[in-house]
Formats: structure tokens, C-alpha cells, sequence
């Protein structure tokens, strides 16, 4: 196994363990912190957060940090929300939200640049495209990460599961179920577990959110660590690297793929904060949205890891016209479907569906930033990371106000206007081809010192490098 390879796999188990926590509480909010809303206004602030720490925090703390303790920390924000959720409240779920949040962008601003520069490495060793190999590790990555559902989900299930008491959902309940329901017409709030189970289950993820932190933090290589350490001796003047974010806006390119990543956010938010509250919780009770939730990861672990092997064959149009085709195809499905504890495999038909989907648009929006942009990844990512999640921003927040079939026809419109946006994008792509990373066969001859950084040609970083 390459040492580029080991590196990919500890940040896709430190991930696996710290999303196992934060997607089984997300996928539980709306559901079980329903009161005045207030699980969905929490994750409607985390995103906030992280549209404002997006904006200035990836490329200064990634480049006084390094990739690697920068996903450390951040991971400790995550943990905090977990914190806060063994005693929920408005003054405990909104501070921690806020703390998560503005961890958020620089996490995944530093995952995507460390396996970036992780494919690059290895591409210019074995004399691959640097495309290829990006998309393979990102295939990788959502493989193991995106598992992360299954496994947070069935501990909620297999909790909840204890109290025999949470699932007496009624006909007249049912009538409320499905599209066509506003939330203002919902006339009772659905049964909750025992407090004693859900500060179990609490309790469960802060432990392996402590051991994400402990992974990462001793067996991942810190391959920019001479990157950081000139960029701390020698700094840019502080606006070009706090404002870097908003200036890779001049880039037409990032301006047209907006919409795209957006709609990330807003089918990932349609079916954590809609479609397990107005289709799971409503007609077969709270104890089963572990269990669907665990159809879609799965089925996104497996669609990730084939995509990002396939993506060198079929090319990326293909895998986002069939995404686009299944959530589109899902979206006017569910407009029309009145949901019944009888037709119990069609509740999870819809997220399987669904999983596949997002795998598409995990794997390939992140691959093709790491393409589009391989000399201004922290800012690209950071911009990715900022538009993906003003889409859950806008799908949290108008969640308690607008009715569940308006939100579908929201989903529509985000979905066109992006895979128009998104041709566009490849015609240019096609047109003016951007430059790869081209490897530097005397890296090792290079002096320590000598590092280029995280925006240089990253195959130039040294091709051993310590903890």
C-alpha cells in the first residue's frame, strides 16, 4: 500500500467516526428536538456558521495550521454539538451550533486539499493523470465516509428501538403525512423516546467523535507541514489570504458551478429535515428513521466508490445526467405519494434512490473542483464548502414556514438551473482545457526548505514526509 494511499484511508476513517455522530444526530433534529422547531433553526444556524467561517477561516488556518491539524481541530468543534445535545435548549443547541459551524469549512476545506494533494503525489509517481487518481481517492474517501449514515443510524435504531411506546401512529395522523401538508395544519407532535435512551445514545457519539480526533491526530502524515511553517515565517500581507475566498469569485467558472453546489446542500437538507419528518417520523414513527437513513448511506457508500472508479470511463456528464435524472425523477414521485406504514419498502426505495444520487454529487462536484482549481484549492474549497451550504441554510430555515410540495418545486427549479450551469461549465472545460499539475521527478532533490506550498504545484511537495 502507498504511504498516499494509507494517508487517504486514515482521514476516510477519522471522517467515518466523527459524521457517524453529527449525520445520526442531523438525520434525528427535526424530529427529536421538534419543539418550536428548534432542532431544524440548530442546523439551519451550523450552516450559517459555516457560510461565515467559509468566507474568511479555510486558507488562513489551513495555511498557519497545515492540512493536518486543521482537521483536528475542527473535528473538536464537532464534537461540542454532541455536548450540547445531552442537554437541548436553545442555550445549549445554538452555541454548539455556532462552535461546529465555524469548524466546518475549514474541515472540509483541508479534507479536500489533503486528498488533492495526496492524488496529485501519487499520480506524478505513477504517471496517471492526476484527474484520475483525485477521483479514485475521492471515491475512496465517500466509499468509507458516506458509510458513516449506516452506522450512526443503526445505533439510533437499535436504541430507540427499546421503547415499545413511540410508534402509535393513528389514521388521522397519517392524513398529515405525505406532500400537500404545511406545518402550521400538524396538530400534535410526534412521540418521543426516553430521555434516559436518547443520553445513551448522545453519549455513544461523543465517544467516537473523541476517537476521530485520536486517528487523525496520530496516524495521519502531515505532508504540508513545511508548507505552514514558511507560510508562518514568511506571510502574505493578511487580506490576500483572509479575503482569498471572495476573490476566487472572479473566477466565471466558480460563478456558474453556484447553483450546483448549492443544490448539494439542498437535497442533502430535503432528506435529513423533510423526508425523515413528513414521510418516516410521521407514518412509521421516529425508531425508523435510523433504519432508512441506513439505506442511504449505504447504497451512497457503494454508488461512491463506483462512481469514482467509473468516472475515468463514462466521464463526468454522464454520472451528473443520471443524478440528475434519478432526483428529478424521486422529486415528482414523491410530490404524489401519500405514505403508509403498508407500503413499507417504498420508504426506503426513496432514499436509496437518493443515495445514489448524492454520491454523484459528493464525489464529482469535489473531484471537479480539485480539477477545475488545482492552484487555488483552499480557496475553491472554501468556496464549495460556502455555496453547499447556503443550500442548507435556505432548506433548514424555510422548513417550519413553507409547505412540503413547495419545497419539492424548489428542489426542481435549483436541480435545472444547475445542470444548465453546469453544461456551461464543461463547454468552457472542453474549449480551454485547464492545465494539470504537472510532476516534478527531482522532488526528493529539493532542499526541506524548499517546500512550494499548498498553491504550488502540489506533486512538488517532498515524497516522504513525517508525522
Amino acid at each position: 500500500m502507498s504511504r498516499n494511499l494509507k494517508n487517504v484511508l486514515v482521514v476516510s476513517f477519522g471522517f467515518l467516526s466523527l459524521f457517524t455522530a453529527y449525520g445520526g444526530l442531523q438525520s434525528l433534529q427535526s424530529s427529536l428536538n421538534s419543539a418550536d422547531g428548534m432542532g431544524v433553526a440548530s442546523l439551519s444556524v451550523i450552516y450559517a456558521s459555516i457560510i461565515l467561517s467559509s468566507m474568511f477561516l479555510p486558507p488562513i488556518i489551513i495555511k498557519n495550521l497545515g492540512c493536518k491539524w486543521t482537521i483536528v481541530a475542527s473535528m473538536a468543534c464537532y464534537v461540542t454539538y454532541s455536548f450540547g445535545n445531552l442537554y437541548p435548549g436553545w442555550g445549549t443547541l445554538i452555541p454548539t451550533s455556532i462552535i461546529l459551524g465555524l469548524g466546518g469549512s475549514p474541515l472540509w476545506s483541508a479534507k479536500c486539499a489533503y486528498l488533492t494533494i495526496s492524488g496529485n503525489r501519487q499520480a506524478g509517481k505513477d504517471n496517471k493523470r492526476g484527474q484520475d487518481v483525485i477521483n479514485l481517492y475521492f471515491g475512496i474517501f465517500f466509499l468509507i465516509f458516506q458509510s458513516s449514515a449506516v452506522w450512526g443510524n443503526l445505533m439510533s435504531s437499535l436504541i430507540f428501538g427499546q421503547d415499545a411506546n413511540i410508534a402509535n401512529i393513528t389514521e388521522e395522523n397519517l392524513q398529515f403525512c405525505g406532500a400537500g401538508v404545511c406545518t402550521q395544519n400538524i396538530t400534535g407532535e410526534s412521540p418521543k423516546p426516553e430521555r434516559k435512551l436518547v443520553n445513551i445514545l448522545v453519549g455513544c457519539y461523543i465517544g467516537v467523535g473523541l476517537l476521530a480526533m485520536l486517528l487523525v491526530a496520530v496516524f495521519l502524515d502531515n505532508i504540508d507541514r513545511d508548507s505552514a511553517r514558511e507560510f508562518r515565517g514568511n506571510r502574505d500581507p493578511f487580506w490576500n489570504t483572509f479575503l482569498a475566498t471572495f476573490k476566487h469569485l472572479r473566477d466565471k467558472r466558480q460563478l456558474l458551478l453556484i447553483p450546483l453546489t448549492m443544490y448539494s446542500g439542498f437535497e442533502q437538507g430535503f432528506l435529513a429535515g423533510d423526508y425523515t419528518k413528513y414521510y418516516v417520523t410521521c407514518a412509521l414513527g421516529i425508531h425508523f428513521v435510523g433504519y432508512v437513513m441506513i439505506c442511504f448511506g449505504a447504497t451512497n457508500s457503494i454508488c461512491s466508490f463506483t462512481f469514482g472508479r467509473l468516472a475515468q470511463y463514462t466521464g463526468r456528464v454522464a454520472l451528473f445526467a443520471l443524478a440528475a435524472v434519478v432526483n428529478f425523477s424521486c422529486i415528482i414521485a414523491l410530490l404524489f405519494w401519500k405514505p403508509h406504514p403498508d407500503q413499507l419498502p417504498v420508504f426506503f426505495v426513496f432514499p436509496a434512490l437518493w443515495g445514489m444520487g448524492d454520491a454523484v454529487w459528493q464525489t464529482q462536484t469535489n473531484a471537479l473542483y480539485g480539477v477545475l482549481f488545482p492552484h487555488q484549492k483552499e480557496a475553491a474549497f472554501a468556496n464549495y464548502r460556502m455555496w453547499e451550504s447556503v443550500g442548507f441554510v435556505i432548506a433548514f430555515a424555510y422548513s417550519n414556514f413553507i409547505c412540503l410540495d413547495s419545497k419539492l418545486y424548489v428542489l426542481i427549479f435549483v436541480l435545472i438551473l444547475s445542470m444548465v450551469l453546469y453544461a456551461w461549465v464543461e463547454w468552457e472545460e472542453r474549449r480551454n482545457p485547464t492545465p494539470g499539475v504537472e510532476p516534478s521527478h527531482d522532488v526528493t532533490e529539493k532542499k526541506e526548505g524548499k517546500d512550494q506550498g499548498l498553491t504550488a504545484p502540489t506533486t512538488q511537495i517532498k515524497a516522504e514526509t513525517k508525522l
